[in-house]
């Protein structure tokens, strides 16, 4: 028997289940258990839409959370604090075109396509893009150390703002 470590391996399919049970976790706003995929060292980023391959170390991004940073913005939108999300919104997200592009240093680089509804006031807002995520396992558990949603529109005109977590 090899005394090696093997690298973890990773299946679309795995992958598939953990993006549709995040999905499914922000769709129904438990956000304090979204919040716990997410490393120590994590980062969520969504750039701007006229700079979608903006780099928040030198770019203006519309959000460039690190885990304290995510944390405190779960807070916010579960209270009143959040003015545009409360009540807050309901969300259909459609996620497809899920694929592995690599695996780095055993962390599975994903890209899918997105669709996000925002039902708020009697209207329907689509926020159309795509994810980029650097997937990793602690303990056996899948979790995000990477999580970056970039947006397919041009501008925000119907939507006015990003207030949900994409």
């Amino acid at each position: 028997m090899s005394t090696e470590a093997r690298e973890p391996s990773w299946e679309r399919p795995e992958v598939e289940d953990f993006l549709y049970a995040e999905a499914a976790l922000l769709d129904q706003w438990k956000l304090s258990e979204w919040v716990q995929l997410f490393t120590e060292d994590a980062s969520y980023v969504v750039p701007t839409t006229d700079l979608p391959d903006g780099d928040p170390s030198r770019d203006l991004v519309f959000v460039d959370d690190n885990l304290e940073r995510l944390r405190g913005r779960v807070r916010r939108l579960g209270s009143r604090l959040a003015h545009r999300e409360s009540p807050h919104s309901r969300t259909r997200r459609l996620i497809t075109n899920v694929r592995i592009v690599e695996i780095v240093d055993g962390d599975a680089m994903v890209e899918a396509s997105f669709v996000v509804y925002r039902f708020k006031s009697g209207n329907t807002e689509p926020y159309v893009g795509f994810y980029r995520y650097r997937l990793t396992r602690r303990e056996s558990r899948v979790m995000i150390r990477y999580r970056r949603a970039t947006l397919d529109l041009e501008n925000l005109r119907g939507q006015g703002a990003v207030s949900i977590i994409l």
